[in-house]
């Protein structure tokens, strides 16, 4: 931190899209809670920050945006005009700030950010939340920054952290939330609920599964929220079961769940682990096994059990969800491993780290 300021001073630049925007403000909302920090958000006009930042409670500085050529990121130097503008402007807002550190995310202000805080000798963050890095954020280490990736062979590099998830999520104090979904979905408050999703496009192994299972499963006294998948035909109705194509208030969805089933991308464990919800992982059977890693650790620790797709089926949903949920014991268990495995602690951990950075930044 600079002599003429203690209060740790950052600048998150993360812009255009919720992918970009989210991860950053997590970080950021931990940096300024718990560190005290004075947090500034570049953003562009185009940008769905001009929403989200203000109304998070972050200030907000805009530049102009800056499209990144995908084939040669690097053309992006030999734009001088409209890529000069944005630096200095982006410089101009890390200076007001005083930063001591940026933080990025990539999308259309990634680039100049990176570039105006390698100019001001600033250290930088280069997240990246998707499974293929983007070109802001190659560029940004390229640059210097340092590198962090949601998960494994993304193409970038740097230690392999999570995503970070903003500390809300599965927070309901008043049970708004869950007084809120279970008029929606139509659920019973005294009944456990099993949360099935396949993600935005559904799953059909696991809907297969569920439509042989569902009968045994409320049988036992379970109810079911069943998110199908836009892509699929709707389920046949049955009592205690509530299914539709897709879920928009997740918020709700997690303050109804007792139990997840679902995939393993890193963004769902993020948030599952987050709003500390026991899980059935069923990872993607192709692809180079990210999925399973994604919730290894979770499973390990007992927070989360695994079954792989070529094993699912009705007889095993069944009995892995009835184990779960008819077992206090070892439902209390799997939460308390969730607390204890670290898991949704991603935003806190990289605020530490770039709390650790700046201390060391000022002490250089």
């Amino acid at each position: 931190m600079s002599e003429a300021h203690e209060q740790l001073s950052v600048v998150v630049a993360g812009g255009g899209t919720a992918g970009h925007i989210e991860p950053a403000l997590a970080v950021g909302e931990v940096l300024r809670d718990s560190y005290g920090a004075h947090v500034v958000a570049l953003g562009t006009e185009r940008g769905l920050e001009t929403t989200i930042v203000p109304a998070r409670g972050f200030e907000l500085a805009l530049i102009d945006p800056v499209p990144i050529p995908r084939k040669k990121p690097l053309q992006l130097l030999k734009v001088p005009s409209r890529l000069r503008r944005a630096v200095s402007q982006a410089q101009a807002a890390m200076q007001q700030a005083e930063a001591d550190v940026v933080f990025g995310t990539g999308g259309y202000v990634a680039a100049p950010a990176y570039l105006a805080a390698k100019r001001l000798g600033l250290p930088f963050f280069v997240l990246e939340t998707n499974a293929l890095a983007g070109m802001a954020n190659k560029l940004g280490v390229r640059l210097g920054g340092i590198g962090l990736n949601a998960v494994p062979n993304s193409g970038m590099a740097g230690d392999v952290v999570g995503i970070p998830v903003r500390p809300g999520v599965g927070v309901d104090p008043d049970g708004a939330k869950a007084e809120r979904g279970y008029k929606m979905w139509n659920l019973d408050p005294e009944k456990k609920t099993v949360l099935v999703t396949g993600g935005s496009q559904g799953a059909a192994s696991i809907n297969a599964a569920l439509g042989g299972a569902v009968e045994r499963i409320t049988a036992a006294g379970f109810q079911v929220l069943h998110a199908y998948g836009r892509k699929n035909d709707a389920p046949a109705t049955h009592a205690g079961y509530t299914a539709v194509p897709y879920i928009d208030d997740m918020e709700a969805a997690y303050a109804v769940a007792d139990l997840v089933v679902c995939r393993s991308g890193a963004m769902t464990v993020a948030e599952n682990s987050s709003a500390g919800l026991p899980a059935i992982y069923v990872p993607l059977p192709h692809g180079n096994g990210e999925q399973g890693l994604n919730s290894a650790h979770l499973v390990a620790t007992g927070a989360a059990v695994r079954i792989d797709d070529a094993q699912l089926g009705p007889d095993v949903l069944v009995a892995e969800i009835t184990a779960i949920l008819g077992d206090e014991a070892r439902y209390a268990e799997m939460r308390d491993a969730l607390v204890t495995s670290g898991a949704g602690n991603v935003a806190e951990e990289l605020a530490r780290r770039v709390v650790g950075i700046a201390a060391r930044s000022h002490h250089e």
